[in-house]
């Protein structure tokens, strides 16, 4: 019989744990599911399986909550394209404030054609009054969100919000009127201010810019026919319905309803500087205009957020993606993301609230970076 010397025996014991500690050890990954994978095309322009596994976390992954839709378009090609249950190609999502940046958009077009000024005073009859501080207020200004009026956004407890308030309690008749009667809390210019009440004073300017009526069929059937005439028809987006409230006025800031592949089709559009199939729909310089870091935040545009440091916490909206990527986003996690140097566009649509959804714009800069050497 062979004794062993005890000296040996606990190294011969440890082995197997002390393998399964190997630093080099390659961490275990989970097979892709077949609806993961058919979900990308052949040929991505990147590794098939890292597209799917990017597009995959936005669904499977446990702090992102519910994702209802990704679209990946790279230079206009749909390369990734995925559904959860219950939702399909022809449902319509909403907008929430992905809207604002559709507004801009509208804005723009009608600074095109003249009927609107962007470093004049802001054309609010009620602040036409002599001695209203708010008269200085221009529409560049309101663009930026940096026009000075008194609105919180997210107030607390929720109901006391002047967001909440003007969509759905005392202001939800005619927001614009709401939002216009705010007074002054800083000198219009200099102060950096999210505000949904903003956006909807945008949509009264432009109703008016378009008609003279007061009367709100008049104004619904105004806005709603330029916006199908000059942007949804032309960029194909037939599925796009904006909503109104009952006095007329776009509710600009939060409710334009669309499918995924319409909202990729908006971005697309911004990609491309304004235009469609080589018709310039909105002057190249008015994108520019939009996804142009403003004075008082360089995180933020023209109702569109920049990939850059916000102003209140240093916070980039896509870290690890490049600063020329923008966004139009959304309430609850809606997101049009375009990646102009990648030639990309990436679409998620779906419900994460609170600190979740710095995972779900971590995932989104993960498809982004698998396309930075594009």
């Amino acid at each position: 019989m062979i004794r062993v010397p005890a000296s040996l025996i606990a190294p011969l014991v440890l082995l197997p744990a002390l393998c399964g500690c190997a630093p080099d050890a390659a961490p275990e990954v989970r097979p892709l599911s077949p609806a993961a994978l058919a979900a990308v095309s052949e040929n991505p322009g990147v590794a098939r399986k890292a597209l799917a596994r990017a597009v995959d976390a936005l669904f499977t992954a446990e702090p992102v909550d519910e994702t209802r839709a990704v679209i990946v378009l790279r230079n206009g090609r749909t390369v990734a394209e995925r559904y959860a249950p219950g939702y399909h190609e022809n449902t319509r999502f909403v907008s929430w404030s992905m809207a604002k940046t559709v507004t801009a958009a509208m804005i723009g077009m009608l600074v095109a054609d003249g009927r609107l000024r962007l470093d004049e005073p802001a054309p609010v009859p009620a602040w036409q009054r002599p001695g209203d501080p708010r008269g200085e207020i221009t529409l560049r200004q309101l663009l930026q969100m940096r026009a000075g009026l008194r609105h919180t956004e997210a107030g607390d407890p929720v109901y006391e919000s002047d967001e909440v308030r003007m969509l759905f309690l005392d202001g939800r008749d005619d927001m614009a009127r709401w939002a216009e009667a705010q007074p002054l809390e800083a000198e219009p210019g200099r102060q950096w201010e999210y505000s949904s009440g903003t956006t909807v004073i945008l949509a009264d300017i432009a109703t008016r810019a378009l008609t003279r009526s007061d009367e709100p069929a008049a104004r619904r059937a105004a806005m709603a026919e330029y916006l199908r005439s000059r942007l949804f028809e032309p960029v194909g987006m037939t599925s796009a319905l904006p909503e109104f409230d009952r006095s007329g006025t776009l509710i600009g800031g939060s409710l334009i309803h669309a499918t995924a592949r319409d909202w990729a089709r908006f971005g697309e559009f911004l990609r491309n500087g304004g235009a469609v199939g080589g018709a310039q729909l909105v002057p190249r310089a008015w994108i520019a205009f939009m996804t142009a870091p403003n004075p008082r935040n360089p995180g933020y545009g023209a109702q569109t957020w920049l990939n850059r440091p916000q102003s209140d916490d240093g916070r980039r909206q896509f870290p690890g993606a490049p600063d020329s990527v923008f966004a139009a986003q959304g309430h609850l996690g809606q997101y049009v993301v375009i990646a102009p140097r990648q030639k990309l566009t990436v679409v998620r649509l779906g419900r994460t609230d609170g600190e979740r959804l710095h995972a779900v714009r971590a995932r989104l800069a993960r498809i982004v970076q698998l396309y930075a050497g594009g």
